[in-house]
């Protein structure tokens, strides 16, 4: 009875992120009430092994009793306190020392967010503030990768280039450019990581001709792109890009919303791949997903110019929640805990996992199997020789996700056939097995669908 109360409150008042409206008020919502671990419980008592992370931010995994007393430490001794007027407390300015203290290079100054999207609509601004401090204004044109996600709020969606963010918003804005994605499974110009690398070179340089070499302010990329399939892009691609954009004066961001926080193994992936970009972006793993944070690393030649540019006048950005010091204080637990065992378990762990996926490229629907640490996907095809997805009518997303529920399994089943993978770093073995062995499972309960039957024999 109270399950079936919330089902109706919810279908009467609840908006979901990211959803057919009707879709879910037919559906209905599934329930979660509690975790534990790598864990979690739907209000009706089944248990599931969240191969996800949520949506990939419990890095931590749930249930920290330490992360919970810090919060409530905080709570009740500031439970808020604005950066405004030159205010501060003292969780956001230790927590903005430790993070630049662990950034690649001379990200030396953190500007605090509420999540993802605000951090990338930040990184707009100060770009914008930049080139104009620096005297060129026509610098205001922006590029960005297909496939790509930086978030949905208005600005930030334009520059993500998914379908389902630009229908029926009006974006992208005509300032924001796309080049093509590596994804090195279904590129033009083959597999091969140096071709691919080049392609995207000779595909960014025509980009920005095509723009105007003076006009282009910015250049964003994810070390892997994850809401666009879990997208690996080959060794070497990202430093790449990163040494172009240096070379013609161009501002390089790197979106580590997702990779961020031992995703890939280290702290950053960006460490990882051999660069130091002008401004980095993080949220999810800042605080393991328990409270909401993001934050902005700036790098130190970029801030001295906003500030001298700005001299005794204020740059007129800010958020009331930014550096808010509950989130401080669990991004300072959390911290704590991943250089404490769990960023070295999610290495282990993430081996375990990226051997097992690779152990089911025999499965009739495995097309490719790509991953780093923690973070993996396997794409499911009707013809691996011609690489054909998943029939549209056998509704992947839809079902897969619904299948991988009922045997116990949380993961990201895109519409487009590629299933998503990022458990918390606390995950024991037996954990990953279960994600392995569940995955079997429901791929085999796949195989048996009669419209997938017919598209593998066509």
């Amino acid at each position: 009875m109270f399950n079936n109360s919330l089902i109706e409150l919810d279908r009467a008042h609840l908006i979901h992120p990211v959803a057919s409206y009707r879709g879910h008020e037919q559906q209905g919502v599934r329930v979660l009430a509690s975790a534990k671990g790598a864990t979690v419980t739907d209000a009706s008592g089944h248990q599931l092994v969240d191969g996800f992370a949520g949506l990939w931010c419990v890095n931590a995994g749930y249930g920290h009793d330490s992360i919970v007393e810090a919060a409530a430490r905080q709570m009740r001794e500031l439970p808020y306190a604005t950066a405004y007027f030159g205010l501060g407390s003292e969780p956001a300015i230790r927590l903005a020392s430790e993070l630049a203290d662990r950034a690649p290079g001379d990200l030396n100054h953190i500007y605090f967010t509420l999540g993802g999207s605000d951090a990338v609509d930040s990184t707009i601004r100060f770009i914008r503030y930049y080139w104009i401090a620096k005297g060129q204004p026509q610098r205001d044109q922006f590029i960005s990768i297909e496939q790509g996600y930086h978030g949905s709020s208005t600005v930030g969606a334009g520059l993500t280039a998914l379908p389902n963010f630009h229908a029926g918003f009006g974006i992208p804005f005509h300032w924001q450019h796309k080049i093509p994605s590596p994804y090195p499974y279904r590129n033009p110009v083959g597999e091969d990581a140096q071709t691919i690398i080049e392609a995207s070179l000779a595909a960014l340089r025509a980009k920005i001709e095509a723009i105007g070499p003076d006009r282009v302010a910015a250049f964003y990329a994810e070390p892997i792109q994850g809401s666009g399939g879990v997208i690996v892009p080959p060794k070497g691609w990202i430093k790449a890009m990163r040494d172009l954009c240096r070379e013609l004066d161009i501002l390089f961001v790197a979106d580590e919303v997702i990779t961020g926080f031992g995703r890939t193994g280290p702290l950053f992936a960006c460490s990882e791949d051999d660069i130091v970009p002008d401004f980095m972006t993080t949220a999810k793993g800042l605080t393991s997903g328990y409270v909401p944070m993001g934050a902005v690393f700036m790098a130190d030649h970029v801030y001295q110019v906003i500030a001298d540019g700005a001299g005794a006048s204020a740059v007129g950005h800010g958020y009331t929640y930014s550096a808010h010091p509950v989130s401080a204080a669990v991004g300072l637990e959390v911290l704590r805990l991943y250089e404490n065992g769990l960023l070295e378990n999610g290495v282990k762990a993430g081996a375990r996992l990226m051997a097992g996926l690779e152990a089911l490229r025999d499965h009739p629907l495995v097309g490719d199997v790509r991953g780093r640490g923690m973070l993996a996907a396997i794409e499911l095809v009707s013809n691996k020789k011609t690489k054909t997805p998943l029939p549209v009518e056998a509704q992947p997303a839809r079902r897969i996700f619904e299948r991988a529920w009922d045997n116990g399994l949380i993961i990201r089943a895109f519409a487009n056939g590629v299933l998503g993978y990022a458990p918390p770093l606390c995950c024991s073995d037996d954990d990953i097995d279960a994600i392995l062995e569940r995955t079997v499972e429901t791929l085999d309960q796949t195989l048996e669908d009669p419209d997938v039957r017919r598209a593998l024999k066509d």
